[in-house]
């Protein structure tokens, strides 16, 4: 019997699986407080500080998980680990919905961090079914499912509980998993063929296991330490933007979300749409440089802008800085071989896992103490500045960020002059 061959279908299913998980983890955003507050019966403050608990350990399950899904994906094929995940990630926004103590919420939320750890499976079909000279437009659909959910997940959230409670939400994630799962169960094929799956090992199937794996690779430790430095940078964004916009252009919530959907938006148009047009023309290298040269003065800017207009400028110029992740997986994936493409997602997903532990409490504590000089607020903060901040300046976290985009690009132009040039077949690079 001939064997299925994923068709725009099977695109579409992995599409629609990471634009779920990120719907799923926006719809947390608006509603989780409310949430919290229902079931424990605490204050605002004290909610937030469980909202830090369960932030923690979701980025903790995913940084533990992305490995082993992509290990589990090289030795029993792509389809069992992505249908199963989506059938538990549906199973666990249901129990999120009925919980009835914080505790289970708390249990909810480390599984879910385990179950939308699918990421790297879905990279490693994409790399199975792409062609080598396809593969960076199509790794940049990934990067169009984020900002699409990012777009429509606090939008759906904040509806949802307004209209019917905050529970509401949960029950919608859990339906439209539940719903994507049947449609997955009959458009999705194998893509791994038997002769290229490997047995799982654990020792492999773990970030620093990878990355020691990955050491035979002469470009494959400098570009992971380059994607780890660019997602510290990049946090700046989602952890102190609302913050930052309050404080500096005194936006209300509703310009605040304005911001971040057009966010979402500009990301959404240049990663699955123009990364097919431009990483061809100009190569995967010269696109990795120039969005990450992109992505620094952007962050600059947005330290300094001083008039709300600027930052959707900002905004629009920045997004094009989504090419870098495209353009790098694609150079990755491209030194791997076939039976490997699952293990180097699970890395590549372990890495942006860590800054997402990292960055977050980091950036905070950097804006914290440049908008309230002098007073240190933090462990953080005492450490680097004992005294505090010397002076009033909120936009210190996208400084920071700069610095770090720097030390990226660097590190990623020395990597590039160690590599030998490219055979003919690579050209498009």
């Amino acid at each position: 019997m001939t064997k299925p061959q994923p068709g725009k279908n099977a695109l579409l299913f992995i599409f629609i699986t990471i634009m779920l998980n990120m719907i799923g983890l926006g719809v947390i955003m608006p509603v989780m407080p409310r949430l919290i507050m229902d079931v424990t019966g605490e204050d605002l403050a004290h909610a937030a500080q469980w909202g830090g608990y369960l932030t923690l350990v979701y980025a903790l399950m995913q940084f533990i998980m992305m490995p082993i899904m992509g290990g589990l994906s090289d030795r029993f094929g792509r389809r069992p680990v992505l249908l199963s995940s989506m059938a538990a990630y549906s199973f666990d926004f249901l129990v999120m919905a009925i919980a009835p103590v914080i505790g289970i919420i708390l249990v909810a939320r480390l599984l879910a961090g385990a179950f939308a750890a699918t990421f790297s499976t879905a990279n490693a079909y994409i790399a199975d079914i792409s062609p080598p000279e396809k593969r960076a437009a199509n790794f940049g659909l990934v990067g169009a499912a984020f900002g699409l959910g990012f777009i429509i997940g606090p939008a759906i959230g904040g509806f949802l509980s307004e209209q019917f409670g905050p529970r509401a939400p949960f029950y919608f994630v859990a339906a439209l998993g539940a719903m994507n799962f049947v449609f997955g169960y009959f458009v999705l094929p194998e893509t791994l063929e038997p002769e290229n799956r490997r047995n799982f090992d654990l020792k492999r199937a773990n970030a620093f296991g990878n990355f020691k794996q990955f050491a035979q690779y002469p470009i494959m430790l400098p570009i992971a330490s380059v994607f780890l430095l660019s997602q510290l940078a990049h946090w700046a964004y989602p952890s102190v933007w609302a913050y930052y916009a309050k404080e500096k252009f005194l936006w209300t919530e509703g310009a605040i979300a304005a911001s971040l959907s057009f966010v979402g938006l500009t990301a959404a148009i240049v990663q699955g749409g123009l990364t097919r047009i431009i990483i061809p023309k100009i190569g995967e290298r010269m696109a990795a440089m120039f969005a990450m040269t992109v992505t620094m003065i952007a962050y600059v800017g947005f330290a300094f802008v001083s008039t709300g207009w600027m930052v959707y400028a900002l905004i629009a110029f920045s997004s094009l800085g989504g090419l870098a992740q495209p353009a790098l997986q694609g150079i990755m994936s491209r030194t791997m071989p076939a039976n490997a493409q699952g293990e180097l997602q699970g890395a590549v997903s372990a890495v942006m896992s860590i800054s997402m532990v990292i960055s977050p409490w980091m950036m905070t504590q950097v804006f914290a103490a440049f908008s309230a000089p002098g007073t240190p607020f933090s462990i953080f903060s005492v450490i680097i500045l004992p005294e505090g901040a010397p002076f009033y300046f909120p936009g210190a976290p996208f400084i920071f960020s700069a610095v770090l985009e720097i030390f990226a690009l660097t590190m990623l132009f020395f990597a590039f002059r160690s590599i030998s040039r490219p055979r003919k077949d690579d050209a498009s690079e």
